[in-house]
């Protein structure tokens, strides 16, 4: 499936690729890489509440700042809800960005190989074959609670409002 100018960059339209979620949507499964080369799915964060942060690549301003941010609040949640910041860099890139960043509360993922992640949730970028800046809040039922697809790829997300949703999973327990 193809949304003509879901996206843009730098204000040119831009194509995703994939299946468009929505909120109460079943999250989909996916296998990505950690940056130890290990195979990573949806399954591995099984009964966790997951707030999954996307980003182009870690190698720009924006994409860092939003893995930085992340990586500040992932300290401040309870262990049952993993952070995940995917992206299609390579996971050599990640590793070193993570170890230079001092990035260790969340699980940094590339989606590279197969493009599984960006596909199943409808975020990879045609054009570009990158992933288009979002955020998935998903319940410990692997139920999406919470969407932000950012219009423009070189734009911050809402911090607050997945932060907000995240917290609503964790009242609710």
């Amino acid at each position: 499936m193809e949304r003509k100018g879901a996206v843009t960059f730098k204000g040119n339209p831009l194509t995703l690729l994939g299946t468009e979620l929505k909120k109460g949507d079943k999250a989909p499964e996916f296998r990505a890489i950690g940056k130890d080369l290990k195979e990573v799915s949806l399954r591995d964060f099984a009964g966790k509440a997951k707030i999954i942060s996307v980003t182009p690549s870690l190698d720009t301003a924006v994409c860092d700042a939003q893995a930085r941010r992340f990586n500040q609040e992932a300290a401040k949640l309870p262990g049952d809800v993993a952070v995940i910041n995917i992206s299609m860099d390579l996971p050599f890139a990640i590793n070193r960005f993570c170890t230079t960043a001092g990035i260790e509360n969340i699980q940094t993922l590339s989606d590279h190989r197969d493009a599984s992640f960006g596909m199943g949730y409808g975020v990879l970028i045609k054009e570009l074959r990158l992933l288009a800046r979002s955020i998935f809040v998903i319940d410990s039922n692997d139920v999406i609670r919470h969407i932000e697809l950012v219009k423009e790829v070189t734009s911050s997300v809402d911090f607050d409002a997945a932060l907000k949703a995240a917290e609503g999973l964790l009242a609710k327990r």
